[in-house]
């Protein structure tokens, strides 16, 4: 179940504005489920696996390509 959250209306109206933004806070607090829900259209990219960040490192435009 999807909570709504008071920031929705506020990230929508930044994405509009800015191509990157950035969402922080604490463990569990739903801030990848929100992400998720808002921006269904984006591909999801978890960097704390260490082989996908160091990809994303030492080769950023194929990882962004793929």
């Amino acid at each position: 179940m999807m909570v709504n959250r008071e920031i929705a209306g506020a990230m929508k109206q930044l994405a509009e504005k800015y191509p990157i933004i950035a969402l922080t806070g604490p463990r569990q607090s739903g801030k990848t489920t929100l992400l998720k829900e808002m921006f269904s259209d984006y591909r999801y990219v978890n960097l704390e696996n260490p082989d996908t960040r160091n990809f994303a490192e030492t080769d950023p435009q194929s990882f962004l390509n793929q």
